[in-house]
């Protein structure tokens, strides 16, 4: 399916983005691992299309989507002293940080009902029908990072425990397939059920996070945290004529969404 084309892109541009990161010596570079729980918000969005200038037909989705397991990557360093590109940063900046963090997640539409409207030559046909859609996501974010310390000690003087605050762009990779079957309809030009062709889609996303870091150890660390994400991804389905279309006449079909993603994840990180 032509949605799974864009995954080996997104493993070549985070190779290529962890290796623009210079690697400098006690640095507080960290890599991180995690796992968690992804939910997203309803938000119901339009499912449409117009073969004719006579014809149009527009589904109203409630947009409810099944909660999913996320896992990630974290890789990321604090502006310190000690050398990250061998800068003498000034004392303060010790309080900033910068990370990429890639994740995945599946990104299901439940089977909902859902009811539509076609309009022919002005005159009003309405229905209802059951709607699914199995989907992906994954998101590179570049997050840029506040943080503060407390319980300070010896071997980790900045302090054990770090709140920490992140905002950035990311790079959402979505998918979608959608499927519906028709419960009741009026039109005389539907057909029959549908079962569409994935698609994928790539959006700019603003990417949120709060969390909280302990230093178990000096170089390892648990992370806690509360993830948001919002984009607005579109996918567009290109139908002939015919078949189990459910117009007699080529169209296409267009999926537009607005999407609220909520995470809670935790992790282990590793420090150098």
């Amino acid at each position: 399916m032509r949605g799974k084309a864009y995954r080996p892109a997104i493993w070549l541009l985070l190779a290529a983005a962890l290796l623009a990161l210079p690697v400098g010596a006690n640095g507080e570079m960290y890599v991180e691992a995690y796992l968690g729980g992804n939910f997203a918000a309803s938000e119901s969005f339009n499912f449409g299309a117009s073969p004719s200038n006579t014809l149009t037909f527009n589904v109203r989705v409630p947009g409810r989507f099944d909660p999913a397991v996320v896992g990630g990557l974290k890789i990321g360093t604090w502006f310190v002293k000690e050398g990250f590109l061998g800068f003498n940063y000034p004392g303060w900046m010790k309080y900033l940080g910068f990370y990429l963090d890639f994740s995945y997640h599946r990104l299901n539409l439940r089977h909902q009902r859902a009811s539509y409207r076609e309009t022919f030559l002005g005159v009003n046909n309405r229905g209802v029908l059951n709607f699914s859609s199995e989907g992906t996501a994954a998101t590179l974010a570049f997050m840029f990072a506040g943080r503060y310390g407390f319980f300070p000690d010896s071997e980790v003087p900045f302090g054990r425990l770090q709140p920490y605050l992140a905002v950035g762009p990311a790079l959402l990779f979505t998918t979608q397939q959608p499927r519906f079957n028709f419960v009741r309809f009026t039109g005389p030009f539907l057909t029959d059920d549908q079962d569409l062709d994935s698609e994928a889609n790539v959006t700019l996303a603003l990417a949120v996070e709060a969390g909280l870091r302990y230093m178990a150890l000096k170089n390892v660390s648990l992370d806690l945290s509360f993830k948001y994400r919002y984009a607005e991804p579109s996918y567009t389905y290109n139908l002939s004529a015919g078949g189990n279309n459910f117009f007699i006449a080529p169209h296409s079909v267009t999926l537009s969404q607005t999407l609220h993603l909520f995470s809670v994840q935790l992790g282990a990180a590793y420090h150098f």
